[in-house]
């Protein structure tokens, strides 16, 4: 089939260009129209080995077109309701591509619709694109299309990811309201330290009088950081720097996610997120029709912790060789008592899905009474801590004028 170079603006009049194949210019020309690009000019590649066909791939690769969480689970939901609704797949598809208001993400489902019409299957044509369309996501697809129930898939996805929006805005709600305090901190310290202290500074210097001890910290403090700022400055970015360097690496990497599990209350609520992930992405994925040991290999990447991590990764071998999924779960020593047992019972009397459901609503229950109480207990604190500091410059500002005003009477 001939290869096409084109040049053309898309929708929103921007310049854009690329590669296509079809049987004339005329047919090359109307499908550029179908996906919403306009050609300004369209030349035909004499071979299709020296079309510089990668410069398209280039164009749409994966990590180039990224769609918010949002807007792919709106994806999903309108495309298990357009399919219940008995629309083709391919019409379906390009029903999505008028309708999606994301540039990148139109580009992808155009693309996957182009692909899917080619004779493709619609998990094949997603899995190009794991920016948008995670493992997770195309395997559910695959097992949907496998048993004819695509619709019910892309319903039961769509509620999982609205379920992981709705548990990702609830802690950042909730902690909205400490970092907004310690950032008014920060700003009073630094209009202190900026403005006040050195009008006061040199008040205190003319009269020549000694000074308290915390006075004389204080303006040390004050003075180091107006006239090096630049040097704390540097040496901030370079512990980042350092920090995230040493998290790249596989044994930082480990050392941190242990870390995280046995801090005292971020250690908890750590390990319960995780746990419900495993919970609730493990019952979606079995109820989607997804084999056991494959659903396990899908799980342990989206944990975020590689001990826990390591653990599922056990147990899926353990599995393989014969054994339940609660024993080996049970050995790992990550997972809570009451999480095991919950499995075992599941698995006896054949609920494991169910059982998995309801591990993971008690676990998102806890996280949310868990991080509310945090927030409760960390407003106050930061207040204090605020009132703290700032009593402490207001003092060692105010004393040493009063001891003036004393020895001047």
């Amino acid at each position: 089939m001939p290869v096409y170079e084109y040049t053309a603006l898309d929708s929103s009049g921007k310049g854009v260009k690329g590669m296509i194949d079809a049987e004339s210019s005329k047919a090359a020309r109307a499908r550029l129209r179908k996906q919403g690009i306009f050609p300004t000019a369209l030349n035909p590649v004499e071979s299709r080995e020296e079309a510089p066909v990668f410069r398209k791939e280039i164009r749409l690769h994966p990590t180039r077109l990224k769609a918010s969480l949002r807007e792919v689970t709106l994806f999903t939901r309108q495309m298990s309701t357009l399919i219940a609704a008995g629309m083709p797949l391919v019409e379906a598809l390009t029903t999505q591509t008028e309708q999606v208001e994301n540039v990148n993400l139109k580009r992808v489902v155009a693309e996957v619709r182009e692909k899917v019409n080619e004779g493709a299957s619609l998990a094949d044509a997603m899995a190009r694109y794991p920016g948008t369309f995670p493992t997770l996501y195309t395997n559910m697809v695959r097992a949907g299309e496998t048993s004819g129930t695509l619709e019910i898939v892309f319903s039961r996805l769509s509620d999982y990811m609205e379920y992981q929006i709705k548990l990702r805005g609830s802690i950042l709600s909730t902690l909205t309201y400490p970092i907004f305090l310690l950032a008014i901190m920060g700003l009073i310290v630094i209009a202190l330290s900026t403005f006040v202290m050195p009008k006061v500074t040199k008040v205190f210097a003319d009269m020549g009088q000694t000074l308290p001890i915390y006075t004389r910290i204080l303006i040390g403090a004050t003075d180091f950081l107006r006239h090096w700022w630049w040097g704390v400055l540097i040496l901030l970015i370079a512990l980042g720097f350092g920090i995230r360097s040493y998290l790249q690496r596989e044994a930082g990497q480990e050392r941190f996610d242990r870390l995280m599990l046995k801090l005292p209350v971020l250690g908890r609520i750590t390990r319960m997120i995780a746990v419900s992930r495993f919970a609730r992405t493990l019952s979606t994925l079995i109820a989607g029709g997804i084999p056991l040991l494959t659903s396990l290999d899908i799980v342990k990447n989206i944990v975020n912790n590689r001990i826990i991590a390591r653990a599922i990764e056990a147990a899926r071998d353990s599995i393989a060789e014969g054994a339940s999924i609660a024993d080996p779960l049970r050995q790992s020593g990550v997972f809570p008592p009451m999480v095991i047992h919950m499995i075992a019972v599941g698995e006896r009397s054949g609920e494991l899905e169910n059982m998995l459901n309801r591990i993971s609503e008690a676990y998102d229950n806890e996280v949310e009474t868990t991080v509310s109480g945090l927030t409760s207990i960390l407003g106050p604190v930061i207040v204090l801590a605020m009132a703290v500091i700032v009593l402490f410059i207001m003092l060692s500002i105010l004393i040493p004028i009063f001891q003036m005003s004393s020895i001047i009477r």
